[in-house]
């Protein structure tokens, strides 16, 4: 019976959800904007400001895990 009931919480919970998108108006213009945004933030920011450069800097994946490893482990790195 639990089981039944707990389905049932989620199937109103999703039909809920759903109507409310379906009446959105003006919602949906909101919603696209923050979707451009977060493309925007996410992707076009990481291309421009943030290079990969553990990959630009050592050849191949365990240099790269060593560099990581010893500079989780230097102990001056939290040190002013």
């Amino acid at each position: 019976m639990k089981e039944r009931t707990k389905a049932n919480a989620i199937v109103r919970i999703y039909r809920f959800y759903r109507d409310g998108f379906r009446e959105m108006t003006v919602g949906r213009w909101l919603w696209l904007m923050i979707i451009v945004k977060l493309f925007i933030l996410f992707f076009i920011f990481k291309l421009f400001f943030f290079p990969d450069i553990l990959s630009r800097d050592y050849d191949n994946d365990s240099q790269r895990a060593e560099a990581v490893r010893s500079s989780l482990m230097d102990d001056r790195r939290g040190t002013p």
